[in-house]
Formats: C-alpha cells, sequence, structure tokens
C-alpha cells in the first residue's frame, strides 16, 4: 500500500477532525462497524489497483498487458467467442476491445473470423502460436501469484478465495434502487 493510500484509510480510522467534507465521519450515526467497512472498501480497491499495476510489471517481459492476457485468458475458456460476447464478458466497450484485439491479431496471438451465419459478426480465435505464449503467462503467473500471497497460509487463501467469492456474488444482485434512499 502506497503512503497516500495509507493516509486515506488512516483517517477514516483516526476520528475526524476540522477537515473540510469529513463532517459525516464525526456524526455519532457512524460507527466503529460503518468505519471498518468503509476500511475494507478502500482496502479492496487499493488491493485490486496495485495488483493490477504489478501485474502488468511482471507481465512486460513477455510483451503482454494485463488487458490483453484477460482476453486470451477468456479465449481459453471459450475459444471462438464472438466479439461482442467477449466485450460484454470483459465489461468493456466494443471499441476498446477492438483495439486489443488488432494488437492481438498483429502479434499473431489471435485470429478474427467471419461467423459463419452472420457474415456481419467475427469470432475470436487463439492463433496456433499462442500456445508458447500461454505456457509463458502460466508460470509468469505462478511466480507473481506465489510471491503475491507468500504471507498467507493454503488455509488463509481458501478463505479469501470464499470470503471474496461472496462479494463478488452479491453485488450483481444488490438492489441499486434509490440509491439516496439508502
Amino acid at each position: 500500500m502506497n503512503a497516500k493510500s495509507a493516509k486515506s484509510i488512516n483517517q477514516i480510522s483516526a476520528p475526524a477532525k476540522s477537515r473540510r467534507n469529513t463532517k459525516w465521519l464525526r456524526s455519532e450515526e457512524i460507527t466503529d462497524t460503518h468505519r471498518r467497512d468503509l476500511k475494507l472498501g478502500f482496502l479492496i480497491h487499493d488491493v485490486s489497483r496495485l495488483r493490477r499495476k504489478a501485474f502488468d510489471q511482471f507481465m512486460r517481459p513477455l510483451g503482454i498487458t494485463r488487458a490483453q492476457w484477460w482476453v486470451i485468458a477468456h479465449l481459453t475458456r471459450q475459444d471462438g467467442m464472438m466479439q461482442t460476447q467477449l466485450a460484454d464478458i470483459l465489461d468493456v466497450g466494443k471499441a476498446s476491445l477492438g483495439t486489443l484485439i488488432d494488437r492481438l491479431e498483429s502479434a499473431g496471438w489471435i485470429e478474427r473470423v467471419a461467423d459463419p451465419t452472420d457474415k456481419r459478426a467475427k469470432r475470436i480465435y487463439l492463433a496456433r502460436n499462442s500456445q508458447q505464449l500461454l505456457e509463458k503467462m502460466g508460470k509468469h503467473e505462478r511466480a507473481f501469484n506465489e510471491q503475491m500471497l507468500r504471507g498467507l497460509t493454503d488455509n488463509h487463501r481458501d478463505n479469501l478465495v470464499r470470503l471474496l467469492s461472496t462479494i463478488k456474488q452479491s453485488l450483481p444482485e444488490m438492489d441499486m434502487g434509490d440509491a439516496s434512499a439508502h
């Protein structure tokens, strides 16, 4: 965690002083549970951001970005997806994905093929020479995860997977209704 992130989390944990925009933190309605949950939200965000940054640096020697790796990883699960379907799964815009696919295709790692039933639609397939890249990426990812998780036992890791999966599952099920009512 960088100093800026630590500072923001510590400000949340510490009693609020006369800083602007922190009046709500001094409210009697804000309990230790609320502060803990807010800190947890910041922590989840910070870990995700720092992991993305570190992963990009770790994969740089392979000449591939995290976004490109994510596309390839999804294609290993379901090769031949429609480009629009892949954009939906990755939760990215079709134009952004198009740029990623252009780069992957130029590098020879994927191929675009016209859909047999809809010539306007494109299906994305892993190219034959992507197999060596996948093997290298797998080795790099295992080394990355081992370094990142080295302070956690197998039991801790299993619990973390279970807990984060619970949070992940609850997010799409949330009733966003009138957010101002909350």
